[in-house]
C-alpha cells in the first residue's frame, strides 16, 4: 500500500502536478488529461479494474490523499510580486512554502495596520473634547465592534482555505458575488481612502510640526478662513506629492515597502514606549511646558515671549511683547483691548502628572462650537456680554464644531486594519490556526493601549492642552509628545514614519484588492483592471487607486475624510459578521470552522453595532455609502456574470423558497391571488432547436401578472442514450428566455414516445404548492396530413389531460402571426367571445395582455351570444354591471343567433368529415386495430339497418359475423374493404364515392383508392353532374350521418360566420374552447369543428377555464 501511495504522489501529487499551479477556484484533485492506455497501466495491479471507467470523475483516495497535502494556494500578494519578475521564472522556479508564523504573519501587521495616525494626532484632542468617560465609552463600543468581527472572521476563515483577496474573498464565498462585489468595492473604496487619511496625518505632522516654512502658501498674518484655506492649499500641494512619490514607490517594486515594513512597524511600537515612559515620569517629575491664559482664555504662544502684560526692569515697568499685541502702542497708558484690560493674565502647567488629580475636571465632556475660545474650566473671567470679539486670532481656537458623533466618526478609522492578518493568509504556515490568535490578541494589545491612553491622557494632561488640536498653546508642539519621554521629537518623527509605511501599504494593499475583484469577473467594467506587468503587478488598479486616493487628498482635512472611510469599513465589518451569523443560523453542511468560539448572537450584536455606528458616524455618509453599496449589487445582480460559489444568500432561498412552499400547501391560492402560473409545451426540431419562439412572446406579454413560468419540451428516446440531446434542449430553452426576457424555468423530459414525455411535464411540473394552473400549447400545424396525424391525437390528449387535471389551457392559433415583444400596436381591439362561463380566464387574459406595452392601446370588446328565449338587452345590462364591478373597460355587445335550418353545406362539410376520418383509420391501423375497427364499423352499420329496417337485423348480423370469423390472422385490406361494402348500402355516407369535387382537397386525394372506379381515381375533378344533383337532393343520404356531428359542425359554422362578421379586423379574439368528446370515437371529428370555428381568423386564442373561478368583484 505504501508503494502504491507513492506511485501515486509522483502520478498525481507531486511537485509537478496540476494541482499547484491551479488557480483559487479549480480543483487539483482530478487530472483528465491522461490517455486510455497509461490510465490502464496506471491502475494495473491496483486492484481498481473496477473502478476503472470512473476513475475520470472518482479518482483514487490515495491520490485524493495525496493531493490534498501537496496542495498549495498561495496568495496572489505581495509575497507573490515580489518573487516573480517574470512569467517565464514564475514557473520555472518552485514555490517554496509559506513560512510566516502567527506574530510575524498576523499579529504585527494588524498592530501596525491598527495604531496609526489617529492615535498620534487626534486622541489627545478626542479625550478633551468628548471627556474621559465619553471617549472611553467610544473606545470601548469601537474595540467591541471589532472584537465581534473578528470572531465572526475566524469563524470564517477557518471554514477552508482563503485564498487571494482577503476580507473580500471571504465576504464574497458566504454571501454571493451580489454583496461580495457590493462590499468588497465598499472595502477597496475605504482602504484607498484610509490611503489619503495616512498621506493628509503625514503632511500635517511635516508642516504643522517639523517645518512648517515648507509651506507654499504662508499663513503668516492671515487669520480665520484665510488662514484655515492656507492651511487646507498647503495639505493638498503637498499631499499630492507626497501621493505621487508613493506610488511611484509601488510601481516600481513592492519588495521596498515590504522591507521598510518592520521598520515603520518599529517606529510605532518605539512612540507607544515612549508615551508610556512619559507618563510614569510625570508622577514624580512632571515636565515643565507652561500654558498663558488671559483671563480663562488660552494665548496663542507665538504671540508672546513672556506670559505677563508687563515685567520689571529695575525700578522701572516694562510692558511686553504681549502688551503690543492687545493694545494700539507699547506705552502704559496705551489704548488695549478691554478683555485684556479686564483680566489677569496666568500661567498654569500643562502637564501636571498623573498624581494632581486633574483627571476630575477632564472626566466630562467639552464640546465647542467652531471659533469658539479655548478655554479653562473653572477660572472666572470678566466679559462684557454686549462687547464686540475683538482680537481672537490671538486665543487658540476651535477650528471645527465638535459633537459627539462626529468624535466616533474621527476615532472609528485608528481601530480598523483587523483584517490585515486574513488578507496574508496564503503566507502563513497555519492560517487557521494564526488567524483567529493573531488577530484577537492584536486587538485585544490595541484596545488595551487605547483604553489606557483615554485614562493616562486625562490624568496628566490639562484640559486646555488637550483641547489645543495642533499644539498652538504650548509652542506648537505636538500634544502627545509634550507627554513623551526622553523628547517630543521621538513622537513627531515616529508618528511621522508610521504614517507614511501605513500610506505605503495603503497603496499597496488596495490595488490588488481591486485587482482580485477584476479578476473574479463578477463587475464587468472593472476587467480591465485585472492586467498589469509581467509579474502580475496590478499597474492599471494602482492608477486607479491614485486617482481615488487624489479625491480624499483635495478634500484636505483629515477630519472630514475620517468619517468617509469608517463608513467603508463598517459596512464591511457588518456583512462579515452577518456572514458568518447566516452560516450559523443556516446550519450549512459545509460550516465546519475549526474556531469555535463563536455564536450567531455574538455576530447579530457585531452586525447592529457596524449599523449603529455607521449613522453615529454620519447619517448622510451612511446612506451615500448603502446606496453605493446597493448600486454595486444591482448591477452585479442584472449585468454581472454569474457565479456559484455556494454561498449563504443561497442558503437563505432555500430556507425561505422552502417555508413558502409549505406555505402554499395549506391550501389552494385565494381567488384574488390567481394568476396563470404558466406551462408553455415547447416543440423541437431534429437540431433540438424551438420551433415556434413566439409561444414565448405570447407568455412575456402575459405575464404582467407575474407568477411562475415553466417552458417544457420534450425528447423522444432514454434517458441515457439521449441525455446530450436533453441537455442541448435546455440551453436552446434557456437562450430562448433569455432573448424573450421570460423570466422562469425550462425543463426538458425524455421519454419513449412524445405523448408520455408530454403527460409527464403536465403531471410533474412544479413543486409543491408552486406548480402550473395553466398550460399554454400552439395549435397543431398541417394537422390533415397523414405524417401529422400523430401531432393532432396528442393535442386532444393533451386538452384531455388539461381538463381531467383541473388546468387552464390556451391555444394560440397562428402563433407566427402574433406580435413579437418589440411590436407596437397603436389601435385595434381585443375581441372576447364569452359563449359559456368557465372561470373567467376569457376576462383576465385581455386585462393581463394589455399591461404589456404590445398590447397596452389596444381596446377591449366582449361579444355573448344570446338564444330565441334570451332577452338579450337585460342581457347586455347585466354583462355591463359585471364588467363595472370587476373593475374592466371593455365595450359590450350582444349577438343574436336564431336558429336556422341545417344548409347543405353543413350536410356535405359533415359528410366529407366522416369520410376522411375514416379513411385515415384505416391507413394508420395495425393488422390487431384493424380487426377491432371491423367490430366497430360493424356496430355503426347494424344501427342504421335496425332503424331502416329492422326486419334484417338478424341476417345482417350473421353475415357480419361470419365475415369477422373469416377474417382470422392474415385478413387482407381488400376483404376488409368489402365487409364494409357488405353493411353500407350503396348511397352510405360512408361510401368513398360521395364526395363532391369541391370537398376533395388535393391532400385527400388517398382516399379514392378505395374506390372501384379508377377513372374517377385517376381524374377526380371529373364528375357527373347529374351525381352532385344528386348528392344535394338526396335526403335519405344526409339521415345516415352521425345526426350529434352534424349539430355540431351546424353550431360551428354559424358561430364562426358571427366571429368573422364582427371580429375580422380585430387584433386577436380570445374564444371558449371546446372540449373534446368524452368517449374515444368520433375524436377524430373534433379537429375538424376546431377548424370550422376558427376559419377566417387571423389570431385566435382558444381558451379553456380550469373548473375554478380566477376573477372576482370582491376587493
Amino acid at each position: 500500500m505504501l508503494n502504491n501511495l507513492t506511485e501515486c504522489d509522483e502520478g498525481d501529487g507531486g511537485p509537478n502536478s496540476q494541482g499547484d499551479a491551479a488557480s483559487k477556484e479549480s480543483s487539483p484533485f482530478i487530472n483528465s488529461s491522461i490517455s486510455d492506455v497509461e490510465k490502464s497501466q496506471q491502475y494495473d495491479g491496483k486492484n481498481m479494474a473496477l473502478f476503472e471507467e470512473e476513475m475520470d470523475t472518482s479518482p483514487m483516495v490515495s491520490s485524493l490523499l495525496s493531493s490534498l497535502a501537496n496542495y498549495s494556494n498561495l496568495t496572489q500578494g505581495s509575497k507573490e510580486h515580489e518573487e516573480a519578475e517574470n512569467n517565464e521564472e514564475a514557473r520555472k522556479k518552485t514555490v517554496q512554502a509559506p513560512r510566516m508564523g502567527t506574530i510575524m504573519g498576523v499579529y504585527l501587521p494588524c498592530m501596525q495596520n491598527i495604531l496609526g495616525v489617529i492615535l498620534f494626532l487626534r486622541m489627545t484632542w478626542l479625550v478633551g473634547v468628548g471627556g474621559v468617560l465619553g471617549t472611553f465609552l467610544i473606545v470601548f463600543i469601537c474595540c467591541s465592534t471589532t472584537m465581534l468581527t473578528a470572531i465572526s472572521m475566524s469563524a470564517i476563515a477557518t471554514n477552508g482555505v482563503v485564498p487571494a483577496g482577503g476580507s473580500y474573498y471571504m465576504i464574497s464565498r458566504s454571501l454571493g458575488p451580489e454583496f461580495g462585489g457590493a462590499v468588497g468595492i465598499c472595502f477597496y473604496l475605504g482602504t484607498t481612502f484610509a490611503g489619503a487619511m495616512y498621506i493628509l496625518g503625514c503632511i500635517e505632522i511635516l508642516l504643522i510640526y517639523i517645518v512648517p516654512a515648507a509651506a507654499v502658501f504662508k499663513m503668516e498674518g492671515l487669520e480665520g478662513a484665510e488662514a484655515e484655506a492656507a492651511l487646507l492649499n498647503n495639505m493638498r500641494v503637498y499631499g499630492t506629492i507626497v501621493l505621487s512619490f508613493m506610488a511611484v514607490v509601488v510601481f516600481v517594486g513592492v519588495k521596498y515597502v515590504n522591507k521598510l515594513a518592520l521598520v515603520f512597524l518599529a517606529c510605532v511600537v518605539l512612540s507607544i514606549l515612549a508615551v508610556y515612559a512619559g507618563v510614569i515620569k510625570t508622577s514624580f517629575d512632571p515636565p515643565d511646558f507652561p500654558v498663558c491664559l488671559l483671563g480663562n482664555r488660552t494665548l496663542m504662544s507665538k504671540f508672546f515671549d513672556v506670559c505677563a502684560k508687563t515685567v520689571q526692569q529695575g525700578n522701572a515697568t516694562v510692558t511686553t511683547k504681549l502688551w503690543r499685541v492687545f493694545c494700539d502702542s507699547e506705552f502704559l497708558n496705551a489704548t488695549c483691548d478691554e478683555y485684556f484690560t479686564n483680566n489677569n493674565i496666568s500661567q498654569i502647567q500643562g502637564i501636571p502628572g498623573v498624581t494632581s488629580g486633574i483627571m476630575a475636571e477632564n472626566l466630562f465632556s467639552t464640546f465647542m462650537e467652531k471659533n469658539s475660545f479655548l478655554e479653562k474650566q473653572g477660572l472666572s473671567a470678566v466679559l462684557d456680554p454686549d462687547s464686540a470679539r475683538t482680537n481672537s486670532n490671538r486665543y487658540v481656537l476651535a477650528d471645527i464644531t465638535s459633537f459627539f458623533t462626529l468624535l466616533v466618526g474621527i476615532y472609528f478609522p485608528s481601530v480598523t486594519g483587523i483584517m490585515a492578518g486574513s488578507n496574508r493568509s496564503g503566507d502563513l504556515q497555519d492560517a487557521q490556526k494564526s488567524i483567529p490568535v493573531g488577530t484577537i490578541l492584536a486587538i485585544a494589545t490595541t484596545s488595551f493601549i487605547y483604553m489606557s491612553s483615554v485614562i493616562l491622557f486625562g490624568a496628566c494632561v490639562d484640559g486646555v492642552v488637550l483641547r489645543d488640536k495642533f499644539g498652538e498653546g504650548v509652542n506648537g508642539n505636538l500634544v502627545i509628545g509634550t507627554l513623551a519621554w526622553p523628547s517630543p521629537w521621538v513622537i513627531v518623527f515616529g508618528s511621522f514614519f508610521s504614517t507614511c509605511g501605513a500610506g505605503l501599504q495603503s497603496l499597496t494593499g488596495a490595488p490588488r484588492l481591486l485587482q482580485a475583484i477584476a479578476r473574479d469577473g463578477i463587475i464587468p467594467f472593472l476587467r480591465v483592471f485585472g492586467h498589469g506587468k509581467a509579474n502580475g503587478e496590478p499597474t492599471w488598479a494602482l492608477l486607479l487607486t491614485a486617482c481615488i486616493c487624489e479625491i480624499g487628498i483635495l478634500i484636505a482635512s483629515l477630519d472630514a475624510v475620517a468619517p468617509i472611510l469608517s463608513m467603508f469599513f463598517l459596512m464591511c465589518y457588518m456583512f462579515v459578521n452577518l456572514a458568518c451569523a447566516l452560516q450559523t443560523l443556516l446550519r450549512t453542511p459545509n460550516w465546519r470552522p475549526r474556531f469555535k468560539f463563536y455564536h450567531w448572537a455574538l455576530s447579530l450584536l457585531g452586525m447592529s453595532l457596524c449599523l449603529t455606528l455607521m449613522f453615529l458616524c454620519s447619517w448622510y455618509y451612511a446612506i451615500v455609502a448603502m446606496v453605493i453599496a446597493g448600486c454595486i449589487y444591482k448591477y452585479i445582480e442584472f449585468c454581472g456574470a454569474e457565479k456559484e460559489w455556494g454561498d449563504g444568500i443561497r442558503g437563505i432561498s432555500l430556507s425561505a423558497a422552502r417555508f413558502a412552499l409549505m406555505r402554499l400547501e395549506e391550501g389552494p391560492p385565494h381567488t384574488k391571488n390567481w394568476r396563470p402560473q404558466i406551462l408553455v409545451l415547447m416543440g423541437l426540431d431534429g437540431e433540438q432547436n424551438v420551433e415556434q419562439p413566439r409561444l414565448l412572446s405570447l407568455t412575456n406579454q402575459l405575464k404582467a401578472g407575474k407568477g411562475l413560468t415553466i417552458v417544457g419540451a420534450c425528447v423522444e428516446g432514454t434517458y441515457l442514450n439521449n441525455q446530450p440531446l436533453a441537455q442541448k434542449a435546455d440551453q436552446s430553452l434557456r437562450k430562448l428566455m433569455d432573448s424573450e426576457k421570460v423570466k422562469g424555468f425550462s425543463q426538458v423530459v425524455i421519454s419513449s414516445n412524445l405523448r408520455d414525455a408530454t403527460s409527464h411535464l403536465i403531471q410533474a411540473g412544479g413543486l409543491g404548492g408552486l406548480r402550473h394552473n395553466a398550460v399554454l400549447i400552439s395549435y397543431p400545424k398541417n394537422w390533415k396530413q397523414p405524417e401529422e396525424h400523430h401531432k393532432c391525437r396528442n393535442f386532444i390528449e393533451v386538452v384531455r389531460e388539461t381538463t381531467a387535471a383541473s388546468l387552464a389551457l390556451m391555444v394560440p392559433k397562428n402563433i407566427a402571426a402574433y406580435p413579437s415583444n418589440g411590436e407596437r400596436f397603436t389601435e385595434g381591439h381585443i375581441d372576447v367571445w364569452w359563449i359559456v362561463h368557465d372561470g373567467g380566464m376569457l376576462m383576465l387574459l385581455p386585462f393581463l395582455l394589455r399591461q404589456h406595452k404590445v398590447w397596452r392601446k389596444c381596446k377591449m370588446r366582449i361579444f355573448t351570444v344570446a338564444q330565441m328565449d334570451d332577452n338579450s338587452i337585460q342581457m347586455k345590462k347585466d354583462l355591463m354591471t359585471f364588467l363595472y364591478h370587476l373593475r374592466l373597460d371593455a365595450e359590450v355587445e350582444v349577438v343574436e343567433m336564431h336558429d336556422s335550418d341545417i344548409s347543405a353545406y353543413t350536410y356535405e362539410k359533415t359528410l366529407v368529415m366522416e369520410q376522411r376520418s375514416k379513411i385515415l383509420k384505416e391507413m394508420h391501423l395495425t393488422k390487431n386495430e384493424r380487426e377491432r375497427e371491423i367490430q366497430s364499423i360493424t356496430d355503426v352499420s347494424r344501427g342504421s339497418i335496425r332503424r331502416k329496417n329492422p326486419s334484417n337485423l338478424h341476417a345482417q348480423r350473421s353475415i357480419t359475423e361470419e365475415s369477422v370469423a373469416e377474417g382470422g390472422e392474415e385478413k387482407p385490406e381488400e376483404e376488409v374493404q368489402l365487409i364494409q361494402g357488405q353493411n353500407a348500402t350503396p348511397t352510405s355516407p360512408t361510401s368513398p364515392t360521395s364526395p363532391t369535387p369541391e370537398a376533395i382537397s388535393p391532400g385527400e386525394e388517398l382516399q379514392m383508392t378505395w374506390t372501384d372506379d379508377t377513372e374517377k381515381i385517376n381524374n377526380p375533378a371529373v364528375v357527373d353532374p347529374e351525381t352532385v344533383k344528386d348528392m344535394f337532393n338526396m335526403k335519405p343520404e344526409w339521415e345516415n350521418l352521425n345526426q350529434i356531428n352534424v349539430r355540431r359542425m351546424h353550431h360551428a359554422q354559424k358561430l364562426n360566420e358571427v366571429i368573422v362578421k364582427k371580429s375580422q379586423d380585430a387584433k386577436l379574439v380570445l374564444l371558449n374552447m371546446p372540449g373534446p368528446p368524452r368517449n374515444r370515437t368520433g375524436e377524430e371529428h373534433y379537429m375538424e369543428f376546431l377548424e370550422v370555428l376558427t376559419d377566417g381568423l387571423n389570431r385566435v386564442l382558444l381558451v379553456r377555464g380550469g373548473g375554478r373561478e380566477v376573477i372576482t368583484i370582491y376587493s
